[in-house]
């Protein structure tokens, strides 16, 4: 069987790692973690947020719902706490179709012309 290399997570992503993943700015980020009390980064003794996979998946949610659906924040808020899995859901069936997207693209470059 061959050898498949795994996605290793990290424990903890800092706050520019984060807004890395997203593209957005730092400061965003801390907007929504004072907005969603879903996110709760832990602190180290400099104060430095540090944020769980838990706390990403969240904000993938919100990313999703607010940057991408058009959702106000209170629309949001309002969504996550009536109806968060069907939320997750959407987004997981938008990663599959990316990734889908992704893979047949790779095939089309990669036909003879």
């Amino acid at each position: 069987m061959p050898y498949k290399e795994r996605d290793i997570d990290k424990l903890y992503y800092t706050i520019g790692e984060v807004a890395d993943l997203f593209k957005v700015n730092t400061s965003l980020i801390r907007f929504w973690e004072k907005e969603f009390d879903i996110i709760k980064p832990k602190k180290n003794s400099k104060g430095n947020r540090l944020f769980t996979k838990e706390d990403i998946d969240n904000f993938y949610i919100i990313f999703h719902l607010v940057k991408e659906r058009g959702f106000t924040l209170e629309g949001a808020k309002k969504k996550m706490k009536e109806n968060k899995q069907d939320t997750i859901q959407d987004i997981e069936v938008i990663k599959s179709l990316q990734k889908i997207k992704s893979f047949l693209l790779e095939l089309k470059d990669n036909l003879p012309d």
